[in-house]
């Protein structure tokens, strides 16, 4: 077990043993309990009810958090012609063909990547880079499509990607702890629904299995997981 500063262990002594917290008051406890000099990342772990070495079983998606995560993301879009152009005018970081090669060199200073139809001939090359890293492009992400303008425009309004990972877990960024918590929360709700939606036919049993918020720095703060039964 990682031995925690002074900071961490007053923080954590407030957060009640065994006890879980509706959304709003979790996440106002979590900004409360930040102590970091810098805005913290507020943070959200899901534990899901399914088995992920099954492919029927994984769980992904995408989501345009409301309130965004605090962070401009930047877009790399790999695209030619008009739609190359398209992409410029939505305000993408990086476009061109010519970044599979850069990609290739070694070059990843992007954190989304988007990519037309028609590339993903020269973008599967890149799958062994990018895939470990979450970075490759895919259609039910919505970063494979001909409406790269759009795409980009929901990347840079706070758009997010999820996917679980072997032990059974979603974490992604709800915002910072900065943000008043009922925009926390309203991303929290935003990213839950579309976790639940995203629920495989195959898994059974209880879906939603826990919820925990947390700033970069702080300790988890349990979220009360029986207001997602549907899930």
């Amino acid at each position: 077990m990682p031995n925690h500063g002074k900071k961490f262990r007053e923080a954590l002594a407030r957060v009640p043993a065994g006890q879980s917290f509706p959304p709003t008051e979790a996440v106002g406890l979590v900004r409360e309990l930040a102590f970091a000099k810098f805005d913290e990342t507020v943070e959200v772990a899901v534990r899901l009810g399914v088995d992920p070495r099954h492919a029927d079983q994984i769980v992904r998606g995408a989501v345009v958090l409301p309130h965004g995560t605090g962070k401009t993301a930047r877009v790399l879009v790999i695209a030619q012609g008009d739609k190359a152009r398209e992409a410029e005018e939505a305000g993408a970081d990086f476009v061109g063909v010519e970044f599979v090669q850069k990609i290739k060199d070694g070059w990843l200073d992007f954190d989304v990547a988007v990519a037309t139809p028609d590339m993903m001939g020269q973008v599967g090359q890149l799958g062994r880079i990018l895939g470990p890293r979450g970075l490759m492009p895919t259609p039910k992400a919505g970063t494979v499509t001909m409406d790269v303008a759009k795409a980009v425009r929901e990347i840079k309004a706070g758009k997010i990607e999820f996917r679980v990972d072997k032990t059974g877990n979603v974490h992604v960024p709800i915002g910072k702890v900065s943000f008043e918590s009922e925009k926390l929360e309203e991303n929290l709700t935003a990213f839950m629904d579309t976790v639940i939606r995203a629920k495989p036919a195959a898994a059974k049993g209880q879906y939603v299995r826990g919820v925990t918020v947390s700033s970069t720095m702080g300790p988890g703060v349990p979220v009360d997981h029986n207001l997602y039964r549907r899930g």
